[in-house]
């Protein structure tokens, strides 16, 4: 950890971004279910839907960090602790909205490896970012976040 920042493994959205992607070239040479391309309207739909959820919590979360007038960078220093609305939910709404994004994308492009990597993303996600971030957290803003992270979950 540095004194300025969280010095996490990997920045979210390529960590997010490798999985489906890694997934979705599994699904090419070993298919789980119809694939890429036969899997009809019906996944499309529920997909996107889900993708669309998962992007509008993503965003949602990145405008308190902005409206608190704090950087979601997890390479620059946090300068506000954000409790309220999504973050009164959840330690973690930008993730949570990434994860529902994952899985609405693997859903739409029918691949079943994408789907079966979001637990391990997840794990990634838990150990090499949001372990790194709330000590980080814990060491900047003391007792006041040790405070939030008693009543507010990690994840939901």
């Amino acid at each position: 950890m540095s004194e300025s920042h969280a010095n996490v493994l990997v920045r979210p959205p390529y960590l997010y971004l490798g999985g489906l992607l890694a997934g979705a070239l599994i699904e090419l040479v070993l298919p789980l279910g119809p694939g890429l391309a036969g899997g009809g309207l019906r996944p499309i739909a529920i997909g996107l839907g889900l993708a669309a959820i998962g992007l509008g919590v993503g965003i949602k979360g990145i405008r308190q960090f902005g409206d608190a007038g704090t950087s979601v960078q997890v390479d620059e220093p946090t300068e506000a602790l954000v409790t309220g609305g999504l973050y009164g939910w959840s330690r973690n709404p930008i993730y949570i909205g990434l994860s529902v994004l994952y899985a609405g994308l693997a859903i739409a492009l029918t691949t079943g490896w994408g789907l079966l990597a979001l637990p391990f993303v997840i794990w990634i996600m838990n150990r090499g970012v949001i372990d790194r971030e709330e000590a980080y957290l814990a060491t900047k803003f003391g007792e006041d976040y040790l405070a939030y992270k008693k009543r507010v979950p990690r994840w939901l």
